[in-house]
């Protein structure tokens, strides 16, 4: 959510930060919509006060004797105003509410412009990609030779996009994401989580994904929503309160299913396990004072590539231009991890430093120490991995020419010292 008093008075800014993202004008509507309920309420309170100085006066006449129709009449006027105004106040103000809580957040001065992915700009690359004497398979050829991917057996179970995964795959599944935990926990002071993978509707308003996202979500007939991340928990867990700034950072992490209809990515990523309903991820979240969520930020990626440097998987940096980004983020850095099978590097991870745009929504505070008032925190939240994907990437590029799979040193312990998939 957007600061109105700061659309109040740079609307131009509004309206430019919107250009950039390639959305349309809006501050207009917003200046229209906010003096018109505001000129409902000055109307109400102008009756208000008039309504009880008649009354006053009404008093008065009836303990001198004299007439007091007239002046009971215009009470009743009056009554009839209020309730006009404060109906219209009513009308203007949810008009108001729905149309703040569809703008989306303003790009960070340092982003570039741009508006999709082929004005994303790569910082850096990290590890080379193997090289092959053989033609590379994707993860889909290895996994199903493997006999340990089935997605025929799952289509069967639950329609498209989903897998099933056995034996060794399900294990390095599980593998992966405590690596990861581990990985966070005890190297980078997050704290481990297990939230619930049902929210309501205020939880996911909060972080955004309401309204905006709702086709996207599955929803329940208790009018409940399956996550489609942990971010959504794990950032709701400051929603409406009032946080000690020493306090801060709170840092959390989590391990979890997530649940997305894939519905705007029909004939995208059809084939194996690259966009699914349903997939594992392990997520991290920051709530941060907003002098420091830009050096937070930083932290929570190099955390992110520390997972994929254990791994030895090669991987690229990028930052995400002004019409790439999600609408809570501010500044989104992606980092990509090199697949052979399809000889391109595919998002793994998106580290987003959203600002105080969710902790408005959520109401989410501190109070600075030693000051008066209140502050509203800065959130992040970033992929600490996609379990899922990083599995595809050590499949693809751990191949070798027998069809078998190396894994890399890191993850071995998980495995119970296999060092091979046969």
């Amino acid at each position: 959510m957007l600061d109105l008093r700061w659309i109040r008075e740079s609307p131009e800014a509004l309206d430019r930060a919107l250009a950039r993202r390639g959305e349309p004008p809006a501050a207009a509507r917003v200046s229209a919509l906010d003096a018109e309920r505001r000129g409902c309420q000055t109307r109400f309170q102008e009756c208000r006060q008039r309504r009880n100085a008649l009354s006053r006066e009404i008093g008065k006449a009836k303990a001198a004797g004299e007439p007091a129709d007239a002046l009971i009449a215009e009470v009743s006027r009056l009554k009839d105003a209020e309730r006009e105004a404060e109906d219209a106040e009513r009308k203007a103000a949810a008009e108001l509410d729905a149309l703040l809580a569809g703008l989306p957040n303003p790009p960070g001065d340092d982003v570039p412009d741009g508006a999709g992915e082929e004005d994303n700009v790569e910082l850096r690359r990290t590890g080379a990609p193997p090289e092959f004497d053989f033609a590379p398979k994707d993860h889909v050829e290895l996994g199903e030779a493997l006999g340990l991917m089935d997605f025929e057996r799952a289509a069967f179970l639950s329609g498209a996009r989903f897998v099933l995964l056995r034996g060794a795959l399900a294990r390095l599944e599980r593998a992966l994401a405590q690596f990861m935990l581990d990985t966070h926990t005890e190297e980078f002071g997050y704290e481990e989580v297990s939230p619930p993978s049902l929210v309501r509707s205020p939880a996911l308003f909060g972080t955004g994904q309401l309204p905006k996202f709702e086709h996207d979500l599955f929803r329940t007939d208790t009018d409940h929503w399956l996550i489609p991340t942990a971010e959504v928990p794990l950032t709701n867990m400051a929603a409406g309160r009032i946080l000690a700034e020493e306090d801060l950072p709170l840092r959390f992490a989590a391990f979890t299913p997530c649940y997305r209809s894939e519905a705007g990515s029909a004939g995208r990523d059809t084939r194996g396990m690259i966009r699914q309903h349903q997939f594992y991820k392990v997520e991290i979240v920051s709530v941060t004072h907003p002098d420091r969520s830009a050096e937070e930020h930083e932290r929570m990626t190099l955390a992110a590539e520390a997972i994929l440097e254990r791994l030895e998987l090669p991987y690229r940096r990028v930052l995400l231009c002004a019409g790439d980004m999600g609408p809570a983020a501010r500044k989104t850095y992606d980092l990509e991890v090199w697949l052979p099978g399809q000889g391109a590097y595919r998002e793994i991870s998106s580290c987003s430093n959203c600002g105080d745009y969710q902790a408005r929504r959520m109401n989410a505070r501190f109070r600075p120490a030693g000051g008066k008032g209140t502050r509203f925190v800065h959130t992040l939240n970033g992929s600490g991995l996609a379990v899922g994907r990083t599995l595809i990437a050590l499949l693809e590029n751990g191949q070798q020419p027998d069809g078998s799979i190396l894994l890399p040193p890191a993850i071995r312990p998980y495995m119970g010292g296999c060092e091979r998939l046969e």
